[in-house]
């Protein structure tokens, strides 16, 4: 097994984390954890028999941890990242990964200074949907692909520490560093992307820091890339929608479904200049082919553990890591330069 300590008891830490790691008992063990709530310590302890440490630095120090989950406050993980590879341990770091590209650089700099792994956890790359997506795209029965909107919509009113810029909140950091992960897998190799974003604070956020944003991603050679972060759209709309050539795909992470079109059974057809005989458009009747993905047992903490999974293989038997830092590097510039978008926040 894999001896773990986790920074952070909060959300992400103690409801996804450390809810994965209980998850896996054959192959993780939860040994050690800190917070700065010293109940939330003493919950972790009684409720899995770990040691409870009131300082990231004691909890590193422990010769029983192996593997760090940093699950601090965004604007904390290169600090806490850095101490713990520092210590001698891997680390997994929760999303965002890092708030700029000098402190990604920093933190990958510590990991090969240390000889240990440094990962980021992108964990919807694992999401049922994700790869159904994938793999329908791959499949190529949609045709090239024009065009691929990714769209994580919500109504709501925020107050905590995510809607402050100084901790590091926002829409950028807290959705679109997951969403943007999926995105970039998507446009593989596509050449140097034109980044466009407009980022803005609505009435319903209490913090200084956005709570809607729209990236634009464009490149010579790919399909447009069209990302949509709110919390305050009132009529969700579905979060994928993937335009091609000859076919879609929408629907979200319990459903999903596609149609497209068999372009060799369609008639030969030839140009005209000359007015249509019934004054209107050139019409003709479509048959579609119709498939669709039920994935109503996936839940949003399966994907985590299939990070795990896949982390324990790479830590214990040698496989490469899934999430390259050259993956990681790549999302941080891209937040970075919709980070400074011509739109100021208002």
């Amino acid at each position: 097994m894999i001896n773990v300590g986790v920074i952070g008891l909060g959300r992400s830490g103690w409801g996804l984390h450390v809810a994965a790691i209980a998850a896996l008992p054959g192959e993780f063990r939860l040994v050690a954890a800190t917070d700065p709530v010293a109940d939330r310590i003493g919950e972790a302890v009684a409720e899995y028999g770990c040691a409870g440490y009131p300082t990231v630095s004691e909890m590193v120090a422990d010769s029983d941890v192996e593997l760090v989950v940093v699950a601090s406050p965004s604007h904390l993980h290169a600090t806490h990242a850095v101490q713990a590879l520092d210590g001698g341990k891997h680390v997994l770091v929760e999303k965002p990964f890092a708030l700029s590209p000098a402190e990604a650089s920093e933190m990958f700099a510590a990991s090969e200074r240390a000889g240990r792994s440094l990962i980021s956890s992108q964990n919807l790359r694992y999401a049922a949907d994700f790869r159904k997506v994938r793999e329908v795209i791959a499949s190529e029965k949609l045709g090239e692909i024009i065009q691929i909107s990714i769209r994580r919509h919500a109504f709501r009113r925020r107050w905590d520490w995510q809607t402050l810029n100084r901790c590091g909140g926002g829409m950028i950091n807290n959705d679109a560093s997951h969403i943007l992960d999926q995105a970039l897998l998507l446009l593989g190799d596509s050449g140097r992307l034109n980044v466009t974003c407009s980022r803005l604070r609505t009435p319903l956020s209490l913090g200084d820091a956005e709570d809607h944003a729209k990236i634009l991603l464009t490149s010579a050679d790919g399909p447009t890339v069209d990302l949509e972060f709110s919390n305050a759209c009132a009529f969700p709309q579905d979060q994928w929608l993937v335009t091609g050539t000859r076919g879609a795909l929408t629907g979200g992470p319990k459903r999903l479904r596609w149609r497209y079109l068999d372009t060799d059974l369609l008639p030969a057809r030839q140009v005209s200049g000359e007015p249509p005989a019934d004054r209107g458009y050139d019409s003709e009747e479509l048959v579609w082919t119709e498939e669709e993905c039920r994935l109503d047992d996936e839940t949003y903490a399966a994907s985590l553990v299939r990070l795990y999974r896949r982390l324990h293989d790479s830590l214990r038997n040698g496989r490469p890591l899934d999430i390259s830092p050259e993956s990681v590097r790549r999302q941080i510039e891209v937040m970075e330069r919709c980070r400074v978008a011509i739109r100021s926040l208002t």
